[in-house]
């Protein structure tokens, strides 16, 4: 649509001067239409086209010198189809006649009735009105030319203007065989005021343009009122209006209308600059204001301005633009953005400054730059006072929620990241958040850095208040080669963490303080096959808490029962209170071992060792639970009861299970006093009671029993 808009004032040139033909022959004639041939004859010598005039023309002389034509076609040029390059169903040119005593030519009014050209482009990209507007090279005005060149072709100038010009339902029909897309733009009516260089010259111009292959429709209308000077080096816009309305099926629902307006527009070719005052483009509810210049725009252009985007609904913007919206938490979320921001750009870089974003309850300040848009390098410092992530992220229970760290979450998000992309990226920035929320977890004055470059891309995050703690991590991936691989290092202090787990996963399975680091590194190209080759070490230390839903005192109870013979004590308190829980775990392939767990509280100490595989996520873990004694005697030194209990832990990290050993608590002392009671089960009283202890046993526990001693299996089959 645009190309021919550019020509079109190359063809009307073209054809007011046909009719100007048509002033001069006629000026001194009678009968101007007795010289037709003579005109067309002059036409088909100097562009090797036909042209017809149909009806009269006619002169007046008197107040102006004026001319009216009929219809008149001009045929198309050579290789192109039969059909006319042109066709106008009738004109009217006015030439004052006082400047021509002065040896001036004044049109003082042009008038263009019912224009209709058709464009064409071929297959071999030649244009048919190629040979109309072939550029005299010799007549323009370069940087070499002479100021007495220059003054010379201002005086031409001077001898020639134009007085307004109107266009009335003139049609374009534009066809590029080449690209095979074809543009009507019909009914444009164009009015102007009288052309006089350094005065402001008002335009109306609309149009309407339908596109055959998309069947969408542009209403087009401008205002303007233009000057120029006379060097045509210059050119001022005052109070331009531009609205565009679209429609058809593929226009978000089937209409669209944005209006750009301009208070004021200058350029200057001598001074290589230009300023715009005033600029704002809406369209629905979303209005941009802007202030813009620039300079040097030959070579090293260099662009500043001043950009305010009014704020508005991005929600509702992206439902007006038929735009599905992601699912979210939070079904208001989305409802206001409104930004404003300092620039400056160059050809190859843009920068920032002052920049200010109200998204929602979010105010981020800071600034950006790009420098090399070919490739790339991205600085950046933002702050943040207060931010709500979940508002923002798909639905997700709590309860399936996989516990994770904060670097370990920035790891699975960059993994999700192309490794082409990461390669390429080339940034380094800060970036605060005073108050954050993400994942339910509520963070305060956390801080995270960024350096990417030559495939390496490392972080730095810091949480200062971290549930009554605080945080520190680092990461460093490295996708230089086909596989990414990542190291982690991460150290929590001091944080609470039966709050951390409610926020995160709505229930706690253990309380107190936490103290843990972990060094880590492994590689892959997706979380699967990061778990699975996962090497390092952790190391933990929990305070003064509980493990909920694990009665550690309620097991070995149930234990002395069976020892006794006697009925377990009820105890519906689910959890086992401690002083610490220390350990520390290596990790190969994905698999962690741990040996040096330790467990104290105020009735027992355990220690426990096994692994848990990060991959699958199941446990396989051993508890051994020794009693303390009250207090230690003369004869009795040791802390510990001789019976230990044994706790066999299994499961997964979100459902483990706890089972007592029962073989375990059976020492060669009690398989004696086993044996001595099995002799008093001759009895049916006596079997009576071993059923009722044996129904307070697990099957596994009970098979565990058979195999103690050869006597207590052929009794268990007894019973059984």
């Amino acid at each position: 649509m645009i190309k021919p808009l550019k020509i079109i004032l190359s063809i009307v040139a073209s054809l007011v001067f046909l009719v100007m033909i048509l002033v001069g022959a006629a000026t001194f004639l009678i009968d101007p239409n007795s010289f037709k041939p003579e005109i067309t004859t002059a036409v088909k010598n100097k562009i090797n086209r036909n042209l017809v005039i149909e009806g009269d023309i006619k002169l007046a002389f008197f107040p102006v010198l004026a001319i009216t034509t009929g219809k008149i076609t001009l045929s198309n040029a050579t290789g192109f189809e039969h059909q006319a390059f042109a066709t106008l169903e009738e004109s009217h040119i006015s030439i004052a006649l006082l400047p021509l005593l002065s040896e001036k030519i004044e049109v003082s009014g042009i008038v263009l009735q019912g224009l209709v050209l058709n464009l064409t482009k071929n297959q071999q990209g030649i244009n048919n009105w190629d040979d109309l507007v072939k550029p005299n090279t010799s007549s323009l005005v370069s940087p070499a030319t002479s100021p007495q060149q220059l003054t010379t072709t201002n005086a031409a100038l001077g001898t020639f203007a134009i007085g307004a010009l109107t266009l009335v339902d003139a049609q374009i029909n534009w066809k590029n065989t080449h690209t095979g897309k074809n543009t009507l733009i019909k009914d444009l009516n164009l009015t102007t005021d009288k052309v006089i260089f350094d005065q402001p010259v008002t335009v109306d111009l609309a149009f309407v343009s339908v596109n055959a292959g998309t069947q969408m429709t542009d209403t087009v209308k401008l205002t303007t009122s233009f000057t120029i000077n006379k060097q045509l080096n210059t050119v001022a816009l005052n109070h331009s209006n531009l609205q565009v309305t679209a429609t058809g099926e593929t226009v978000p629902n089937k209409s669209l209308t944005a209006q750009l307006t301009i208070v004021d527009a200058a350029a200057s070719l001598p001074s290589q600059s230009f300023k715009v005052t005033g600029l704002q483009l809406k369209t629905g509810d979303l209005t941009v204001d802007a202030v813009l210049s620039g300079n040097y725009l030959n070579e090293n252009a260099v662009f500043q301005g001043a950009v305010s985007i009014a704020s508005f609904s991005p929600a509702k913007l992206m439902k007006d633009f038929a735009i599905k919206a992601p699912v979210m938490r939070d079904a208001t979320a989305l409802n206001k953005l409104a930004i404003s921001f300092d620039a400056s750009a160059t050809k190859a870089s843009l920068n920032v400054q002052n920049l200010v974003i109200n998204l929602d309850d979010a105010l981020i300040k800071g600034s950006t730059s790009i420098n090399n848009f070919a490739a790339p390098a991205i600085t950046f410092n933002l702050a943040v006072d207060t931010l709500d992530v979940d508002r923002y992220l798909p639905p997700v229970e709590k309860t399936k929620k996989p516990i994770t760290s904060p670097t370990i979450a920035l790891t699975a998000g960059a993994s999700s990241i192309p490794v082409e992309t990461l390669r390429k990226l080339n940034a380094n920035g800060d970036l605060t958040i005073a108050t954050l929320k993400v994942n339910e977890l509520n963070l305060q004055d956390v801080h995270f850095h960024l350096a990417a470059k030559d495939g390496v891309v490392t972080t730095a995050q810091t949480i200062k208040q971290f549930y009554q703690g605080d945080y520190a991590g680092n990461l460093t991936m490295d996708v230089r080669n086909a596989q990414p691989v990542l190291a982690i290092n991460e150290k929590l202090s001091h944080v609470q963490i039966d709050p951390l787990l409610n926020d995160f996963r709505g229930k706690a399975t253990i309380t107190g303080t936490l103290d843990a680091a972990a060094q880590l590194q492994g590689r892959g190209n997706t979380a699967a096959e990061l778990k699975a080759s996962l090497n390092g070490y952790l190391k933990f230390l929990y305070k003064d808490g509980a493990i909920i839903g694990f009665n550690l005192q309620n097991i070995i109870d149930k234990g002395k029962s069976l020892l006794k013979g006697t009925e377990p004590v009820a105890d519906n308190n689910e959890q086992t209170p401690f002083f610490a829980i220390s350990g520390a775990a290596a990790i190969q392939n994905g698999l962690m071992f741990n040996n040096d767990l330790l467990i104290k509280t105020a009735k027992v100490q355990a220690t426990g060792n096994g692994t848990a595989n990060l991959v699958n996520e199941q446990l396989n873990y051993k508890l051994t639970v020794n009693l303390l004694k009250e207090k230690a005697t003369a004869t009795e030194p040791d802390r510990f009861h001789a019976m230990p209990v044994v706790v066999n832990v299994g499961g997964t990290f979100s459902n483990p299970t706890y089972n007592l050993d029962v073989s375990a608590l059976l020492t060669e002392k009690t398989k004696e006093r086993v044996e001595t009671v099995i002799e008093t089960l001759k009895t049916d009283e006596n079997k009576a009671k071993v059923e009722k202890v044996l129904d307070n046993l697990k099957p596994e526990d009970k098979e565990k029993l058979k195999t103690l001693a050869p006597k207590l299996g052929k009794l268990f089959k007894k019973l059984f």
